[in-house]
């Protein structure tokens, strides 16, 4: 039998990770499975991994639910496009007009999204237009209950098979096509966790098969049980849990390090995220800084953090979760006014007032433990967005 060393201590203190993992131990023993309502008169896959079961709705995590048959035949292939445009240009080689089945529902976990798919078989591509204008880089872990996909990149082609973990990422070109699939899928930002993005970064465009993997595959089928129970004051114990269980399936060998050490091309916004993290505690930095640093115009630079909510907002978010890690630190007693002067507030109130925004709870309650060690950001409602746009909407505003 297999054993793993990863970071479950928090697991013992956090009765939401108990609550999951025990839905992964006995997972495989459920007989409650049950596969996604399907179109009326389609056949039901076959050779498909076990997947979530239906449970009650209870839950105030922000949310929404996304399926076809609400639309009109004619235009449900357009309306599922037009769900996936921030992601991938989709396309299909039968007659779409006939009518097109697919079903979605996603979770706002704050520093994450996660996804559960259900579609008709379909074709799939980056596009140039979406890389240049769409400042999303995001990680997609996928993990398939039923169904195959093929993807090809400029280095080479993967499938993957019910069961199999995959990793894209939305800043790369590729193209690829998928079966009729049902598949739970994690949106993982770059800036979410160090560790992870250098792990996420070997791991790129490969199936993860390992018993890790397969672990991985149980959680991710227990987190999609789990979800419609959960409550936002469990998202800081969910998120850390969730950032420990990716780190143990993709955490790279060193083979998979020397494979994927080929140069990485590094966008503008790459050069923005590290030119502000460099000067987090300088007084002056700001929109100017960038402009000049990067050689772009104001309206460019603008347009690059339109998805963070704008330059100043983004500044202050990168404040803030160093301040979060400053709270959390044991080591670290200087006063809360020292640590809120050195990340440029000009008063304890202020910090206060925007740290509780920011993540939902007051920097007292990070200092004594009363909050989770790993920040979370505290999701926002979807009701005012167009239902055809929240996916993209949440996808938009997600950053670590």
């Amino acid at each position: 039998m297999e054993t793993f060393d990863v970071e479950f201590r928090f697991s013992k203190r956090s009765s939401v990770c108990a609550r999951i993992m025990t839905v992964c131990q006995i997972g495989t023993q459920q007989k409650a499975f049950q596969p996604a309502r399907l179109a009326a008169g389609r056949n039901a896959v076959e050779n498909r991994a076990p997947g979530p079961v239906t449970a009650p709705q209870s839950s105030n995590l922000s949310s929404f639910d996304f399926v076809t048959n609400a639309v009109p035949t004619i235009r449900q292939f357009e309306a599922w496009r037009a769900n996936f445009a921030p992601i991938v240009d989709l396309g299909s080689t039968r007659d779409t007009t006939r009518g097109f089945f697919g079903q979605l529902s996603t979770w706002d976990l704050g520093c994450l999204v996660f996804s559960h798919v259900t579609t008709d078989p379909l074709q799939f591509k980056s596009t140039i237009h979406h890389l240049h204008w769409e400042p999303l880089d995001h990680f997609v872990l996928s993990v398939l209950l039923s169904g195959e996909t093929c993807t090809e990149t400029t280095t080479g082609t993967f499938r993957g098979t019910a069961g199999v973990t995959q990793v894209h990422t939305m800043g790369r070109n590729f193209h690829g096509s998928l079966t009729a699939s049902e598949m739970l899928i994690l949106f993982v930002p770059r800036d979410f966790c160090p560790r992870l993005t250098r792990a996420l970064s070997a791991a790129e465009f490969t199936t993860v098969e390992s018993g890790m993997a397969r672990l991985f595959h149980d959680y991710m089928i227990a987190l999609a049980n789990q979800l419609p129970l959960l409550q936002l004051t469990d998202l800081p114990a969910l998120v850390e849990a969730t950032r420990a269980m990716m780190l143990a399936c993709v955490s790279p060998s060193s083979g998979n390090v020397e494979m994927a050490s080929h140069p990485i091309s590094t966008t503008l916004l790459d050069r923005a995220q590290k030119i502000i993290q460099s000067k987090l505690f300088d007084p002056t930095l700001g929109p100017q800084t960038l402009e000049r640093e990067l050689g772009v115009s104001r309206s460019r630079l603008y347009r690059m953090f339109e998805a963070f909510g704008g330059v100043k907002h983004y500044i202050q978010h990168r404040r803030l979760l160093d301040a979060h890690a400053a709270l959390a630190n044991p080591s670290d007693q200087r006063r809360i006014l020292d640590l809120a002067e050195q990340r440029c507030f000009s008063d304890g109130t202020e910090f206060s007032r925007a740290f509780k925004r920011e993540f939902g709870y007051s920097p007292t309650d990070v200092r004594f433990g009363k909050r989770s060690h790993f920040p979370c950001r505290h999701p926002k409602g979807l009701e005012e967005s167009d239902p055809a746009s929240r996916l993209g909407t949440m996808l938009r505003r997600l950053h670590g």
